[in-house]
């Protein structure tokens, strides 16, 4: 069965058509069941979806992949055109090579960053919900899992990498001379804001508050850091009482506006207002970029801040490439055998249809008298006739180029690769 995978990420499409396909982990079982459901034969199905990337893994052929593209299209609505002008398609040793790539965090817009690992067992849970995860896409995971495991204990490819929280960090240290003396909102209480308020808390910042729909989440990290908790509907009238705001929550529209912007800089009276947009889809209305005296920035403009170092980890890259290779192979090995276990099961149902009814005819001669030797004999004989009538069949059928190539496979067979007889040099 071929495996292949259609995705779009960071490297292939620009922040606001990524984030017409992006999926909060809730929406990914029910995804599935609606993509599977369209395709025509069974086919299994991972749906992958972060800030830099939207990808699928599935089983099935080139009609299933391009039915999913349009699918997939239809969903973000976009022309497939349009969508396949920025997606990418990998098939076989490709797409496994990718799966393996993207779970050691070498396709990530952080180089070695650990949180996809989390990210891509999260996504194969919710398949597994949803009913659409086989035994090819749970091998291709479970073994890309063990390969990033191999790649993180056995290189340096995470080491000194520079997270897109403590790349916030930086660039608000740039534009304020001591960041103790700045106010902090956070908007939302996912990982993204954990690692966030964990590096802001470090530069000991006059204040932090956390604003999140769900009160109860936003105390629990807010008790973590001694920070403020809000509701999500009182930021806009408290938003110029901050001097930086990250924000990264699941939304499908922006929460902070234009509007409550233009009206906290007057309020501000003009002072500086740092503002990271860490969501796919956005939270910060991109309008607000435009606006004097605000420092907006987004994952995407956050790139450049976060290959610093990359180049010192290349030799790691190489290392885990060759650490990939290996766990490709043995997936593609696998992936071909698989396609003999059909064949295996009816050679072992065959064998044992053979000793079944070779075991009756020794009973019945039990039963008639005859000796063990003569039976066990007779059962010997038996089985054995069975097991070469096909082959003696063969060896006698057709040409002589054809009996020639039936020996070599049946000694290859029969006699552990030995040549027949007649073979021999004499």
């Amino acid at each position: 069965m071929s495996v292949w995978a259609l995705g779009l990420n960071h490297h292939t499409a620009p922040l606001d058509l990524r984030g017409r396909f992006a999926f909060a982990l809730d929406q990914i079982a029910p995804t599935l069941r609606g993509l599977c459901a369209s395709l025509e034969r069974q086919s299994e199905a991972t749906l992958l979806s972060t800030c830099n990337r939207t990808e699928i893994y599935c089983t099935g052929d080139d009609d299933a992949l391009n039915h999913t593209l349009d699918w997939l299209a239809h969903n973000g609505g976009v022309s497939p055109a349009l969508l396949r002008s920025h997606a990418y398609t990998l098939q076989g040793d490709q797409a496994a090579r990718h799966a393996f790539r993207v779970a050691s965090g070498l396709d990530s817009m952080v180089l070695g960053e650990p949180q996809i690992l989390g990210q891509m067992k999260d996504a194969v849970r919710a398949a597994e919900e949803a009913g659409a995860m086989g035994t090819t896409l749970h091998q291709l995971f479970q073994r890309s899992f063990a390969v990033a495991k191999e790649v993180r204990t056995s290189t340096e490819i995470g080491a000194h990498s520079i997270s897109m929280a403590a790349a916030s960090v930086r660039l608000a240290g740039q534009l304020f001379e001591n960041l103790g003396d700045i106010k902090v909102l956070f908007v939302g209480a996912g990982e993204m804001i954990d690692l966030a308020a964990t590096h802001f808390a470090a530069k000991n910042p006059k204040s932090m508050a956390i604003a999140n729909r769900t009160l109860e989440r936003g105390e629990k990290l807010a008790s973590r850091f001694g920070a403020e908790v809000m509701r999500l509907g009182d930021l806009p009238g408290r938003l110029h009482e901050f001097d930086a705001v990250i924000s990264c929550t699941a939304s499908t529209l922006p929460i902070i506006g234009l509007g409550a912007v233009e009206r906290a800089l007057k309020l501000r009276k003009r002072r500086p207002i740092f503002m990271v947009d860490l969501a796919v889809p956005r939270d910060i209305e991109p309008e607000v970029k435009a606006l004097s005296d605000v420092y907006l920035y987004t994952v995407d403009d956050l790139a450049q801040v976060v290959q610093t170092g990359k180049d010192s980890r290349q030799a790691a890259v190489a290392q885990a490439e060759v650490i990939i290779d290996a766990g490709v192979q043995n997936f593609m090995h696998w992936l071909g055998q698989r396609h003999t276990v059909p064949l295996i099961q009816q050679l072992t149902a065959q064998a044992d249809s053979w000793r079944a009814l070779e075991i009756v005819r020794a009973k019945k001669m039990l039963a008639k008298g005859e000796s063990i030797d003569v039976v066990l004999e007779a059962l010997g004989r038996g089985l054995t006739q069975k097991m070469l009538h096909g082959a003696l069949v063969e060896l006698h059928a057709g040409n002589a180029q054809t009996r020639e190539a039936t020996a070599h496979t049946v000694s290859k067979l029969f006699l552990r690769g030995q040549l027949p007889k007649e073979h021999k040099e004499h």
